[in-house]
């Protein structure tokens, strides 16, 4: 097998363990906020954050695979929520393709993580609305989706930005795949 087939298979091995990780999350999380059409469960975006650091074509599959444990386990808006996913990961991964060191300091990676938690919170809230209008929900439309949902979302994307981004740092170093994103954490000094 030459080294572009092997990296080839390593690569869809990330991808589909990622994948199971996201799918595991929302099915065995014991951190789990339900105020319908919000839900907020621990860490379930890391594996789409560490995978949208590798490649847009990883950052698709798991974002569309995950979703699957959504479904499952929750009602079809969040389940159609967390398919929007899509969208912030695949942004995300195509900006760090172009530009591989945006998460090398903290004047640009917290100004990426703040587009990336605003167009995930917008895509959500979208759904969430199209529900809403649609006849199927009794909530409060400012309370349940523009703050819940819409704030909510901006909060919990961006723990666990920084949650997956501790993780992927000692990563990317241990793989052996190419990757988009390279993290450094720098140490403050203090005066």
């Amino acid at each position: 097998m030459n080294n572009k087939n092997s990296i080839r298979i390593r690569t869809m091995t990330i991808a589909a363990l990622l994948s199971a990780i996201g799918i595991i999350i929302p099915l065995y999380s014991p951190i789990k906020i339900r105020i319908e059409p919000a839900s907020f469960t621990f860490a379930s975006h890391v594996p789409i954050f560490i995978a949208m650091f590798i490649s847009p074509a990883v950052a698709a599959f798991t974002s569309i695979i995950t979703a699957v444990g959504f479904f499952i386990t929750f009602s079809p808006v969040v389940g159609f929520r967390a398919l929007s996913h899509l969208v912030f990961a695949l942004i995300g991964a195509y900006l760090l393709k172009k530009k591989n060191n945006l998460l090398l300091s903290y004047k640009t990676s917290i100004p990426f993580v703040l587009l990336l938690s605003l167009i995930h919170a917008v895509c959500e809230v979208i759904v969430s609305t199209v529900f809403y209008f649609s006849g199927n929900s009794s909530v409060n439309y400012v309370y349940n989706i523009l703050l819940l949902v819409g704030v909510g979302t901006v909060i919990h994307s961006t723990v666990d930005f920084i949650m997956a981004s501790i993780i992927w740092a000692p990563m990317q170093n241990a793989i052996s795949i190419p990757s988009n994103a390279r993290i450094r954490f720098r140490s403050v000094k203090s005066h």
